[in-house]
């Protein structure tokens, strides 16, 4: 029997890479998977390459309540209920000193990264709790278990929702909910390209090109090379699944040991 099988799981930050690259494992692995982002061409996208009649989408904003339950509802009467909810929805914002950053960044920086998340488990948790367990995994980062100098709003975000996932853990215990974190970086995605331009087009770092910063993030790494979004989605997929029936409210790297020491 797949992983998987007969399983709903909602992805949201489903137009991403790592959204995607997880769609397609868990469709692959027999999962019923509803895509949910705020790009529509993006979502279209994801579903075309997966190209099973296994995976949907819906447009929303994370953000927003009613858009929240509406997606949600939408997995319920589609499938029937919800087993698994890959929190994956998340932006970087502007790299910007503490100093410069407007106000209005840092609140929507959080309000995607934590607000949204926040609003997945309330609003999924009682139904997982309705069908005896599910598993909850949040993407966070590497920036969530350290400083990113530059992206305080983005790293303050990332450690926030290990925080979230940590109380969520002990809630949810009682009710068969599993809840982790994956924790990522550098990985071949949009948001990864935003970032080396931005540091590029800010001259921070000292990087003229986006190919130096690229070879310099890569050559710091001990793999000497940045991660695949599949390589994230074969992650999620684990926690996601029975095979990690012991895993709860741990913070799951997968750098290639950026955390573990610098090269």
């Amino acid at each position: 029997m797949r992983r998987l099988e007969n399983k709903v799981a909602i992805i949201t930050g489903g137009a991403g890479g790592i959204g995607k690259a997880a769609g397609k494992l868990f469709v692959e692995e027999g999962a019923h998977v509803v895509l949910v982002d705020l790009q529509e061409e993006g979502l279209q996208d994801a579903v075309r390459s997966i190209g099973d009649e296994n995976v949907s989408y819906v447009v929303a904003d994370t953000t927003q309540p009613d858009q929240v339950l509406r997606f949600v509802n939408e997995a319920v009467q589609r499938h029937g209920g919800v087993d698994i909810l890959i929190a994956n929805a998340g932006i970087e914002g502007e790299i910007n000193s503490i100093i410069e950053t407007p106000v209005e960044m840092f609140d929507k920086v959080m309000s995607v990264n934590v607000r949204g998340v926040w609003l997945g488990l309330k609003y999924v948790m009682p139904l997982m709790r309705e069908r005896g367990g599910g598993s909850i995994v949040i993407t966070s980062s590497t920036a969530g278990v350290r400083g990113s100098a530059g992206m305080s709003p983005y790293s303050t975000s990332k450690h926030a929702v290990i925080g979230l996932m940590r109380s969520a853990a002990m809630e949810g215990a009682s009710m068969g909910i599993r809840v982790n974190t994956v924790n990522p970086a550098p990985i071949q995605t949009r948001m990864m390209r935003s970032i080396e331009e931005q540091w590029v087009s800010g001259g921070r770092k000292g990087f003229s090109t986006v190919e130096e910063a690229r070879e310099t993030v890569a050559g710091g790494n001990p793999l000497r090379r940045y991660g695949e979004p599949e390589e994230v989605g074969r992650l999620m997929m684990f926690l996601a699944s029975d095979e990690s029936s012991y895993c709860n409210g741990g913070v799951y790297m997968v750098d290639g040991g950026n955390t573990a020491g610098r090269i």
